[in-house]
């Protein structure tokens, strides 16, 4: 048997459920970690931390924040480390940031941890700076994300991309009466 590799991911819970809904797929967080750390290709999972950012608790959000936090709840419940951030109004939408908590906590954890490989779950550019530091740190950074959500400063900076494509297949679909269409090649996380 080969050696066995051990597997911190980070997860961009609303980057990775927007790309699965692209393909009109439920989303199964489960099967995402499975595929990311399969032991049987000799990886460990050693933590999977997803981050969620939380629509303020005001009348207009009430629907949508009910439902994340039904989504932490499971994630917790479910063996996940779930990091969530409370969002702040702006205009008629809101904004969390949890891009800034994600790398922050990625450095911090990775440089503890150890890792032989971090996975970021994402396709969002911001993280290109992450992975490069990462890397100059002597760890392996892989980005699972699909294609057409994928930004090239994130996919240029890793050291490869593990395509979600393969997983999302395998899922039921979000809206059973309508088939999956995929976004194309624009880069819409950029």
């Amino acid at each position: 048997m080969g050696t066995t590799r051990r597997v911190l991911v980070f997860a961009d819970s609303d980057n990775t459920f927007l790309a699965a809904q692209s393909f009109n797929r439920k989303l199964d967080w489960q099967k995402v970690r499975d595929y990311l750390a399969d032991p049987k290709e000799g990886r460990e999972l050693v933590e999977m931390v997803i981050y969620v950012g939380l629509p303020p608790a005001k009348e207009k959000f009430k629907e949508q924040r009910k439902s994340k936090e039904n989504f932490v709840y499971w994630a917790k419940s479910s063996g996940f480390l779930v990091v969530a951030k409370e969002g702040k109004s702006k205009g008629e939408d809101y904004q969390t940031d949890v891009d800034v908590v994600m790398a922050m906590d990625a450095i911090e954890l990775a440089l503890e941890i150890r890792p032989d490989i971090v996975v970021l779950v994402t396709g969002d550019s911001d993280f290109a700076y992450l992975a490069e530091k990462l890397r100059r740190r002597g760890m392996r950074v892989e980005v699972a994300s699909v294609e057409q959500s994928l930004g090239n400063e994130l996919k240029n900076a890793a050291n490869s991309v593990v395509d979600l494509v393969a997983v999302f297949d395998e899922l039921p679909q979000h809206n059973e009466n309508q088939n999956y269409h995929r976004i194309g090649h624009s880069n819409v996380f950029d």
